[in-house]
């Protein structure tokens, strides 16, 4: 039953998460095209370029208004579903997500508003500001989500305190500049900047293929794609810098990734395609490339990557050296003060592995209890389930590609071909608008699932970090998430298609000025003297 609970509340913080996180990229991307497009606007005075920037920012108000909606309720789970998670390490995780409330949110809430209502009350360089300030504070949000993410990935800057029982920070500065937190905010915010990349050029080559609004939809496609292909480099680039990290700081997960059962020599071959086999701990009909994974995960040729059978090992290990430190926490509990200094000495010298001799309340109130095969398999517990981490690793890596070709081709022809689209390509832009969101959950479900069966990862298993609720609050709350979020689906979904197919609002009066003054200066011009002939 304590299984079902801790699974129940795993798939209601999954699916609230990957909901969420269907209005978070095109938020993080649309925000700054839509300040690059006013800033065209403000150094050229073109009435184009304002219009872009409105009906860009109408979709980005949409879309934003539901991206806050949805996230408000996952900070609320974690202290109701993961209460014990919330106690252990809530002096870590609250700091980064207080800033974020604090910095980031009211930041761009503040100004958000300023931009859709203050078109007629502020100047040109008033209101890009507002525009930057928002691109800014969305971008700000994310930084430290991600820093309180990437603590969970890399917990570093805490130690356990004895004492009170939970973790508390030693310093501020690692957990900030945690070096799985920056490579994980550059990663996805890059991948937010391709999500609505893709999304302006396939609104826009809609729109040439409808023979609508095409003076907008060219001039959006040329700042889309250039835009769009700099982030995509930026996804694969920094793609490629989490995965080193992984090497040193989250072994078993790259080697699930990489279905590497066992050690191989250095420098160790990646694998292109295969079907990994749990249960026979093999991968069938593989397709390897040699060095590459060695290369890309440790930089050199003489390093070795482990594999998961030898990760179980020294899981095992860890699990054998955890007791000790857990045996010493009990006696300190016990002993309320007055615990030898040798017990203390003890669990200092082995804390670090406590959390893995907690793997064993799994199978055991006791962990000192536990027997050798309960051991072999809390250790066993560490390897996450492969087969769906390789596929999804596999895909999202090929739709990260395939943005770098899609988006270079549209650069190019909006460059040198005069923003001349032949009509497949435009067809091929509408088709694949949906796919960087794929591309992103994919990510997530990576990064997630790959850190099981940890919540903080070696730290706290995730099986102690659920509060104790009952199956049926799990089940009626789920139920109740999954309807609410999916009618908020629907109205975003609907709301996207009316102003989309509405089209861009043309201002006929601020057209007309600048025709009117564009015409004056033309006239008041000095003629070219003609030549003799």
């Amino acid at each position: 039953m304590e299984i079902d609970l801790v699974e129940l509340s795993r798939w209601q913080f999954a699916l609230t998460a990957m909901y969420h996180f269907l209005f978070v990229p095109l938020t993080l991307g649309l925000s700054i095209l839509v300040a690059i497009m006013e800033t065209v606007y403000v150094m050229t005075n073109r009435p184009i370029w304002r219009q872009m920037t409105k009906f860009w920012g109408t979709l980005f108000g949409i879309n934003f208004v539901l991206g806050v909606a949805t996230g408000i309720t996952m900070e609320f789970q974690f202290g109701m579903n993961w209460s014990y998670y919330s106690h252990y390490v809530g002096d870590i995780f609250g700091a980064p997500l207080a800033i974020e409330g604090l910095m980031a949110f009211f930041l761009e809430a503040t100004f958000v508003g300023l931009f859709f209502f203050g078109w007629d009350k502020l100047s040109k360089v008033q209101h890009l500001m507002v525009a930057w300030l928002v691109a800014i504070g969305s971008n700000f949000s994310a930084l430290w989500i991600l820093i309180a993410n990437g603590w969970m990935q890399n917990p570093v800057g805490a130690e356990f305190n004895p004492e009170t029982m939970r973790m508390e920070m030693t310093s501020f500065f690692e957990v900030m500049f945690n070096e799985v937190a920056q490579a994980k905010f550059v990663h996805t915010v890059s991948a937010g900047y391709v999500t609505a990349s893709v999304f302006v050029l396939g609104v826009s080559a809609l729109y040439l293929l409808q023979d609508r609004h095409k003076d907008l939809a060219r001039r959006s496609i040329a700042v889309a794609s250039a835009f769009g292909l700099a982030s995509a480099l930026s996804v694969v680039v920094l793609g490629d810098e989490s995965g080193y990290s992984a090497t040193h700081t989250q072994k078993m997960k790259l080697a699930a990734i990489e279905a590497m059962w066992h050690t191989e020599p250095a420098p160790a071959a990646i694998t292109i395609v295969g079907f990994p086999d749990q249960e026979a701990r093999e991968t069938h009909y593989a397709v390897h490339l040699p060095w590459v994974m060695g290369l890309m995960g440790t930089r050199s040729l003489t390093e070795e990557i482990p594999g998961i059978a030898e990760l179980v090992k020294e899981s095992e290990r860890r699990i054998r050296d955890g007791l000790i430190a857990y045996d010493a926490l009990m006696t300190i509990r016990a002993e309320r003060g007055n615990t030898p200094q040798q017990v203390r000495d003890s669990f200092e010298a082995h804390s670090d592995n406590l959390g893995y001799a907690l793997l064993l309340k799994r199978y055991v109130d006791d962990p000192r209890q536990a027997t050798a095969e309960q051991i072999a398999m809390a250790a066993d517990d560490t390897v996450p389930w492969v087969a769906p981490l390789f596929w999804a690793f596999r895909l999202m890596v090929g739709l990260g590609f395939s943005f770098i070709a899609v988006m270079a081709y549209f650069f190019w022809r909006a460059s040198f071909r005069q923003m001349n689209f032949p009509r497949w390509s435009l067809y091929g832009a509408v088709a694949i608008i949906p796919t960087p969101w794929i591309a992103a959950e994919l990510g997530w479900f990576v990064a997630e699932f790959g850190r099981q069966p940890w919540t903080v990862d070696g730290v706290l298993p995730t099986a102690l970090s659920a509060s104790h609720l009952s199956v049926a609050d799990l089940l009626i709350t789920l139920a109740g998430f999954i309807a609410f979020y999916t009618v908020l689906f629907i109205i975003e979904m609907s709301l996207m298609v009316k102003y989309i197919r509405k089209g861009p609002y043309l201002d006929v009066e601020e057209t007309e000025a600048w025709q009117a003054d564009h015409t004056r200066r033309l006239q008041s011009a000095p003629l070219a003297e003609t030549p003799a002939e």
